[in-house]
This record gives structure tokens, C-alpha cells and sequence, in this order.
């Protein structure tokens, strides 16, 4: 609590205002809470951002003739718990504490079933992938220790995951079966859940793969970058043709089929493709994808491929348009479908605090056809260190330094950062591609993240305040790597 004299300053470090035609919002950076504010609350925080403070008997006697002398003093204080407000001239923002990474949990195992994949895309980020012909198949021993490893560093799950991946894994679909029939096998000895999820361009799905994936509950995820057009400019046969139709073909087949659970598509925004919501209307208004997520190009800034900053911007301008509709859906009960809205919503609502980016190196490793154990999917084949294998088990002391090296916000942007509990810093692998190094911050879109999450602040406050309900009928988790 407070003395009377001590005088106290607002921390822009931990406190975010953001405002709204339909209120003002408050962001508790260091636990991602939204708060409303009301007249009193813009008012206190208004007179301590001046510098050098006010002190509380200065904040009742400022605001005496409008507010209540008590309200103002057990505001100051619950302020001074959340540490908004601290003694002026010791500001300080606040970060977990720096903690040493010793176990590793894994929840998921991606294993990498085929470098080999029948498309060209464009803007392909796997440096292992090759053609069809060329394609190295992870085979079952390996995939078999990969399955026991999860099993044993998932010990205190309740359930697990394993994802295939590739290249395009329906190119090796004898080992997605085998390794399925063996986990729940394992599974089931040792008394775990396990689910499946894939992703695939659909090209080689048929409707007894279908029937197969349904039976197994398998999560899927389609590459599918919209329209006709848009979908032919980058996702290309391996020689050169557009795959669209086929696409399209394959999707229509599999949506009228699948029951187990919903399927989404996942669409990469390359150079060019900035139309997302031509794109959201097409997949998800007409062939009738559950939902569509989006990801930005901007890993190489020299990369033909990639987006422009230009482009970048409009893609975020286009995502707040999204933004919007998701908004007059949820208010409706709906749920419009848009992933990238709907994961801000969830983290935000849940109170997520990020100390790591993401799940690579304590949730989830990614295994190569060798059986090695890689950060992250989007890392097998890279030049990145391996951090053990599914014969000797993880190496904790390099992945430990990783993660260490990662965790270490001091002297980066991200200290004071107002939203460095939802990013913590940006994807490993779009710096390694852009910076070459894993560990350098994605400063490069700081800026329109920031504004992303005042945008969503405003959408998950009025959603909050006009249809609380619509969060407990409609959040889900996602474990489909992108």
C-alpha cells in the first residue's frame, strides 16, 4: 500500500491503454488481461503519467469534486498491485523470471515422413525438400523410436500428438499408417491418448484415404492459397503447371466426406497475394473450410516471393477489415472462420503469457528422416544444430542453451515491449531465414503486430462486454503446425 506523500508515476511498460468508440480498455502486459476502464480510471492514470508523479493525497484532492476520496485510494492501490503505478524514478517493467530450462515435456512430435513433395511452390521455406523422385522416406524404425521418445518424455501427459509432415506427406502414406496403428498400439499399453494431424496440398488425397483419416479422428490442414488466380500464382506443379483444379477437386471430395473432426486451410500470403478477403470468401464462403489462417511471406527481405512492406501492410489492413466481421459474427454467436482473429481472441481471453515464442524445444521437436531431432518442422534439412536424435534422446544441455539464450529479454526491444508476453519475440525460423540467426528479434514487423493486438483488444472488449457467452461456445485448441 501506498504512503500518502510517496509519489507514484504510471508505467507505460506495463500498462497499455487502448481506446474504443465503444470504451476504453486497459492491456496488464504482464498477464495479457484486458480490463475496462471508466472515467475515474482515465483520470487517475492521466494525472501519474506526468512526470515525477502525483502522490495519492494529490490524486483525491485533484479529483475530489467528481469521485469519492476512497474510490480513488483503493484504485491507486489495486494500480500499485499490478504494479502500473510504482515510485517515480524507479520504473521497472516486469518479466518472468529468468528460469533454467532442465526438462523437456514434449507433447508433440512432428515427424518429417518425405523430403520428397510433387509440388514447386514458390515460396517454399524447406531447405530439404526435394521432387518425388528424389524424396528420402523416413522409415518405420525410425519412426518407431520416435513414437517411443514422445511416449517417454510425455510421460506426464494424458494425451499426446504426433504430426506428419513433409515435403508432401501423403507421399509416404504406408508409414503414416503403419506409425498410427503403432502409436495407439503404445498408447494404449501405457495408458496415453494420442491424436494424429497432417498437413498436405490435397493433391493426393482419394476418398479411401478419406475414409481412413475420418476413422482415426487424423486433424487435417489443407495448403490452399484461394482463388483460382491467386492459388495458381505460387502453388505450382513440379513442372510449372497451376494446381488449383485438381485442389479444388480434392477439397470439395474431402469436406463433403470428413466428419471426425473440422478441417481448416492454411494459406501462405507470398509477393502479390494480398487479397485476404477474396480469399477468406472463397474458401471458407464457397468450398466451406471450418476456418482459414494466414501467413504472411516476410522472412527474406530481398526474396522475389515474399511480401513487400508495403504489401505487408495491406495484408494487416485487410486482417483488421477480417477483424471486423469476426467481430459483428461473434456478437451474432457466430464465428466467422478467421484462425489469426480467433487465436488473438483465445490468448487473450485465457490470459496467455509467453516467456517463448512458441511449443519448439519444450513441447515439441520435429524428427528428419536420419532421426534427428530438430527445433521445429520448418528447421529439418537447415544448417541449424540438432539438438539429440530418437536413438540417444534430446540433448538437453544444447537445447537447454537454446531455449536459455531465448528466454533472455534483457537489452532486446522485447523488455519493455507492450505485447512481449503474446509475441516473446517472433518465429525461430523467419529469423534464421531473414537474419541467420534463430535468436534475433523480428523487429521488422513490431510496429503492425502492436497495432494488431490494439485492434484486437478493442474486438475482444466489446465482444466481452455484449456477448461474453460467444468465448465459452467457441474457443478451441489448434495443434496443426503451419
Amino acid at each position: 500500500m501506498p504512503t500518502m506523500h510517496e509519489r507514484l508515476e504510471w508505467n507505460p511498460w506495463n500498462g497499455h491503454l487502448v481506446h474504443a468508440d465503444a470504451g476504453d480498455y486497459l492491456l496488464h502486459v504482464p498477464t495479457t488481461a484486458v480490463f475496462g476502464v471508466d472515467a475515474m480510471a482515465l483520470e487517475v492514470i492521466g494525472l501519474c503519467r506526468t512526470q515525477g508523479g502525483r502522490s495519492v493525497d494529490d490524486l483525491t484532492d485533484a479529483l475530489a469534486a467528481r469521485f469519492e476520496p476512497s474510490r480513488v485510494r483503493e484504485f491507486v492501490a489495486e494500480l500499485r498491485t499490478l504494479e502500473l503505478l510504482q515510485p517515480s524514478g524507479s520504473l521497472r517493467p516486469i518479466n518472468p523470471a529468468a528460469v533454467k530450462v532442465a526438462s523437456y515435456p514434449l507433447s508433440t512430435l512432428v515427424l518429417n515422413v518425405n523430403t520428397g513433395c510433387n509440388l514447386s511452390c514458390t515460396y517454399c521455406y524447406k531447405e530439404d525438400l526435394s521432387k518425388p523422385a528424389d524424396g528420402r522416406k523416413m522409415d518405420f524404425v525410425t519412426a518407431a523410436r520416435s513414437v517411443d521418445l514422445l511416449l517417454k518424455t510425455g510421460a506426464a501427459r494424458d494425451r499426446l500428438n504426433v504430426v506428419f509432415f513433409g515435403g508432401e506427406p501423403l507421399t509416404n502414406v504406408p508409414l503414416i499408417q503403419q506409425v498410427t496403428a503403432y502409436a495407439q498400439a503404445e498408447a494404449n499399453r501405457v495408458g496415453k491418448a494420442v491424436d494424429f494431424s497432417l498437413t498436405t496440398n490435397a493433391t493426393l488425397l482419394t476418398p479411401a484415404l478419406v475414409e481412413y483419416f475420418d476413422a482415426h479422428r487424423f486433424g487435417i490442414s489443407i495448403s490452399m492459397d484461394g482463388p483460382k488466380a491467386l492459388h495458381d500464382r505460387h502453388r505450382k506443379s513440379v513442372g510449372g503447371r497451376g494446381t488449383y483444379e485438381v485442389v479444388a477437386r480434392k477439397v470439395r471430395m474431402l469436406l463433403e466426406r470428413y466428419r471426425s473432426r473440422p478441417v481448416g486451410a492454411r494459406v501462405t500470403l507470398g509477393g502479390g497475394n494480398v487479397a485476404v478477403e477474396a480469399i477468406h470468401e472463397h474458401l471458407r464462403g464457397e468450398l466451406g473450410f471450418h476456418e482459414v489462417g494466414y501467413a504472411p511471406v516476410t522472412s527474406g527481405a530481398d526474396d522475389a516471393h515474399a511480401l513487400s512492406d508495403a504489401e505487408l501492410a495491406e495484408v494487416h489492413r485487410a486482417f483488421e477489415r477480417l477483424g471486423e466481421d469476426y467481430r459483428r459474427a461473434a456478437l451474432r454467436d457466430e464465428n466467422n472462420g478467421f484462425s489469426n482473429m480467433h487465436q488473438l481472441m483465445t490468448d487473450l481471453h485465457q490470459g496467455r503469457r509467453k516467456s517463448l515464442p512458441c511449443g519448439a524445444g519444450v513441447g515439441l521437436l520435429a524428427v528428419d528422416g536420419e532421426g534427428d531431432l530438430n527445433l521445429c518442422h520448418r528447421f529439418t534439412g537447415s544448417d541449424m544444430p540438432r539438438f539429440g536424435s530418437v536413438t540417444a534422446g534430446i540433448d538437453g544441455e544444447r537445447l537447454g542453451a537454446f531455449l536459455g539464450k531465448a528466454l533472455d529479454r534483457e537489452g532486446t526491444h522485447c523488455e519493455t515491449c507492450r505485447i512481449r508476453n503474446l509475441c516473446a519475440g517472433g518465429c525461430y525460423h523467419e529469423s534464421y531465414a531473414r537474419f541467420g540467426d534463430a535468436h534475433h528479434r523480428t523487429y521488422h514487423y513490431c510496429d503492425l503486430l502492436r497495432r494488431w493486438v490494439d485492434f484486437g483488444v478493442r474486438v475482444y472488449g466489446d465482444i466481452q462486454s455484449r456477448n461474453p457467452s460467444f468465448f465459452s461456445r467457441h474457443l478451441e485448441p489448434r495443434s496443426i503446425p503451419a
